[in-house]
């Protein structure tokens, strides 16, 4: 694979380009320095937009020598089994920033146990670190699905019919609506401390029969929390969308970027995690979104899973994350470059005046050959194609400047892995 084609959104001379520039600037850049937590795609894409707007190359600690963050050129990458462990995690964090005492330390979690960890410790931590997050108490009641769907139905925002289930009602309960129906853990981050054989991210039973099986299943491996049950929306994968905003210090939401979602995984674990998106914009869906994390005073990046209605022409929330999606970088690449916002708020203090990406890019960790068997819709695929040809198109792992030889074979190597994965689940 050449050079050209790794590069992404970025052709290798402009990346040198920027480069030359940044190290001009390199005095203002030694003000903070990224911490990460994870070791997955969400974390090197966060990496990719403090080295894209900035030229610094991040830290980060995950618990496993694995995935994309090994052997980069702009991630210092520690593994670390016990780094999601409290007392682990906070030392981590402390030590990190008594060698780095003259800088600001920037702690961004990229997954939802380590952003919980950041924001229960935020006021904890040595002066020179910044957590931007809401506390851990409005935590906790928005990543309970249930607490966010009362929050929904006070600001009017749209989610499917929800049945909420605890082990104490048996399995033998009546549901308001029909089959198939949706059962999802009120609580991921307690129901992923319960693994047992066939565990899912999310379950589609087509019937009552599967439906007791998969409470029988969960609550048996010693998940303790409620269950969200929901009706079953129509739709294939396009009919998903994904809305990621950014919201300042002062609780005023800065940036939003709406991404139309044109594939997702099928795997048992990864079901629902998108493999390709277009961005779009959507005034109207996104002031309300908008006024709800005002309304809360949230602060920092967050992440809401939609599903367009097309029986009532509704957008329909499924939840939200209280941090940037796996995804970000369809955010990066369609120009909000998600570090900068950051760096904007709480190193530079500048005024960050309200704005919606509005311009089309494409986002995707598939080959190709994927996008043109799976995306059903001729229209959807000529997007793809409009954009890939426009340059408007990038894969966040494929980067000019982080293309060493042992991630360009393991980068490869996903996106050919890519194909059976699909092939499996999704047949054809």
């Amino acid at each position: 694979m050449g050079k050209k084609a790794f590069a992404g959104s970025k052709r290798p001379f402009a990346i040198r380009k920027e480069r030359e520039e940044r190290t001009m600037n390199s005095d203002q850049n030694k003000r903070f320095q990224p911490l990460l937590f994870a070791g997955d795609i969400n974390v090197y894409s966060v990496a990719r937009a403090f080295h894209e707007a900035y030229g610094i190359t991040s830290y980060c600690y995950g618990k496993f020598p694995s995935g994309p963050c090994m052997d980069s050129k702009i991630i210092h990458y520690t593994a670390n089994e016990q780094a999601d462990v409290p007392e682990v995690f906070h030392k981590l964090v402390c030590d990190f920033a008594e060698a780095h005492k003259d800088e600001t330390v920037i702690l961004m979690g990229c997954g939802d146990s380590y952003v919980e960890l950041a924001a229960r410790y935020k006021n904890d931590f040595p002066e020179n670190v910044v957590a931007p997050y809401i506390d851990v108490e409005l935590m906790d009641r928005l990543i309970d699905k249930e607490q966010f769907y009362q929050l929904c139905e006070k600001m009017g925002v749209d989610y499917p019919k929800t049945f909420i289930h605890r082990k104490d009602m048996g399995i033998d309960v009546e549901l308001p609506f029909e089959a198939p129906y949706i059962v999802k853990p009120a609580s991921g981050i307690e129901y992923w401390k319960h693994p047992f054989e066939g565990q899912k991210k999310v379950y589609i039973a087509k019937d009552y029969k599967e439906f007791q099986n998969i409470l029988i299943d969960i609550y048996t491996a010693g998940y303790n929390d409620a269950l969200i049950i929901q009706e079953f929306i129509p739709g294939d994968d396009s009919a998903m969308r994904v809305l990621t905003s950014y919201s300042g210090k002062d609780g005023k939401v800065r940036m939003m970027c709406l991404g139309h979602v044109l594939l997702e995984e099928h795997t048992p674990h990864g079901i629902g995690n998108h493999a390709c998106i277009i961005t779009e914009h959507n005034e109207e869906v996104e002031q309300q979104f908008r006024a709800l994390l005002e309304e809360i005073g949230f602060v920092g990046f967050s992440n809401f899973d939609i599903k367009y209605d097309a029986r009532d022409g509704k957008y329909k929330a499924f939840e939200i994350n209280t941090r940037q999606g796996r995804s970000n970088y369809y955010v990066t690449n369609a120009g909000a470059n998600v570090a900068k916002l950051v760096v904007e708020d709480y190193i530079e203090n500048k005024p960050q005046e309200f704005y919606a990406v509005t311009e089309e890019h494409l986002w995707t960790v598939v080959p190709n050959s994927v996008m043109k068997t799976y995306i059903k819709d001729p229209a959807n695929r000529a997007r793809v194609k409009a954009l890939q040809k426009a340059g408007k198109a990038a894969n966040p792992l494929k980067y000019a400047y982080d293309n060493g030889i042992k991630r360009r074979l393991r980068v490869t190597k996903s996106l050919l892995g890519q194909n059976v994965k699909f092939k499996k689940y999704l047949g054809k």
